[in-house]
């Protein structure tokens, strides 16, 4: 991990919701920068802010206050269009707990879809593709329909379409919320293979501590705030010392 060099730098962001008079603030003066090369862990309870977070770094929601700057550069219309999706198109990878696949698309077809939207040639869409289902394990269900794969092979997919356009940064939501523990260590493997190999920046939000040990930082969330953050080891004491913290969270909670 490159640990210099900010792609991602959250300042002083703000979400407030209102509505026939109540008022929420699911974010409340968030700052962290994410490197390139990170495995950044959010990492909280329910209700904490942190699939919030999540939609206003992928401008899918725009902050009440605050800026999020990439490389640098802070662009003030970044949240709204066409600037967001311009935003999204180059810069963000998505992965979804609930996979969000096409039904009616094959696997190397889900896959090539961000290829396709980006207008690139058929010979390119192709090759990408052919070695991205290489890397995935996939080749040999290419043809199949999401119905007719496995959780972790559908999520497979799903990793596959995020990375496919080698996006800057990938944001994933509880990405292995509905995969059993054998299959959940065989993504977080891949995620973290694939974050080597393409030097990406990843944004995990997760509650699950054994999926933030995969993590290179971790940062905890409670009541819209960051209020611990732990780098991990990468040791078998990571798991304990997250529990810890995350224990202390719950506490508060409580």
């Amino acid at each position: 991990m490159e640990t210099n060099k900010p792609v991602l730098s959250v300042k002083d962001l703000r979400k407030t919701y209102e509505s026939t008079g109540n008022r929420v603030d699911a974010l409340i003066d968030v700052n962290f920068d994410l490197f390139q090369g990170e495995l950044l862990a959010i990492m909280g309870t329910s209700g904490s802010g942190k699939s919030t977070l999540l939609n206003i770094l992928g401008a899918m929601d725009s902050p009440t206050t605050g800026e999020v700057s990439l490389n640098g550069y802070y662009e003030k219309n970044m949240f709204k269009e066409p600037a967001a999706t311009t935003y999204r198109r180059n810069n963000i990878g998505f992965i979804f707990q609930s996979f969000n696949l096409l039904k009616d698309l094959s696997v190397e077809e889900n896959i090539a879809l961000p290829l396709i939207l980006k207008g690139l040639d058929s010979n390119k869409i192709n090759t990408d593709v052919a070695r991205m289902l290489e890397l995935m394990g996939l080749a040999k269900w290419k043809t199949h329909r999401p119905v007719e794969l496995s959780g972790g092979q559908q999520q497979r997919v799903a990793i596959g379409r995020a990375l496919i356009t080698s996006p800057p940064i990938v944001l994933a939501d509880e990405l292995t919320g509905n995969l059993d523990f054998n299959t959940s260590a065989d993504i977080l493997s891949i995620l973290v293979r694939m974050k080597e190999e393409f030097n990406q920046s990843i944004v995990m939000v997760t509650h699950d501590a054994y999926v933030a040990t995969y993590a290179d930082r971790v940062l905890f969330f409670h009541d819209g705030s960051i209020v611990d953050e732990y780098a991990c080891s990468h040791t078998e004491e990571d798991m304990d010392i997250i529990l810890q913290k995350f224990k202390r969270i719950m506490e508060r909670v409580s």
